[in-house]
């Protein structure tokens, strides 16, 4: 199956799962993916994630995070889409709910919260925004 974008497509599978009460959700594996997954994982959105090896190729399997019964992760947002590509300079990058979510970055040196773009003197592609 092709998707033609897999970071929105990792996300509405993480929404729908925690719609749903899910303890884990699958998403096929790839650089970006692992790169948005390790940031939730430091952020404390999500528990943690794992590589498996199914027959159709590889996965992550995700292990989602809740706060008695509400999940970890209120409202998740894609901001820069294959269509219309967002970037912002290290001055430009946005505050989310005045810092209390993240913004998740594409930079040259690697995937990156805005708060550890801020401290990197960083600034690149806007991939989301999580609350």
């Amino acid at each position: 199956m092709v998707i033609s974008d897999p970071i929105s497509d990792m996300l509405a599978r993480i929404r729908n799962a925690q719609g749903r009460r899910h303890a884990t959700t699958l998403v096929p594996a790839s650089r970006l993916r692992a790169g948005v997954l390790a940031v939730l994982g430091r952020e404390g959105y999500i528990e943690g994630y794992e590589p498996l090896q199914r027959e159709d190729g590889p996965y992550f399997k995700i292990f989602l995070k809740y706060h008695e019964t509400r999940g970890a992760i209120v409202e998740m947002r894609r901001v820069s889409r294959p269509g219309c590509r967002v970037y912002a300079k290290i001055k430009d990058l946005p505050h989310v709910y005045n810092g209390l979510g993240i913004s998740i970055l594409s930079t040259s040196k690697g995937v990156f919260s805005d708060a550890e773009a801020r401290t990197q003197n960083l600034g690149g592609e806007v991939l989301c925004t999580i609350f």
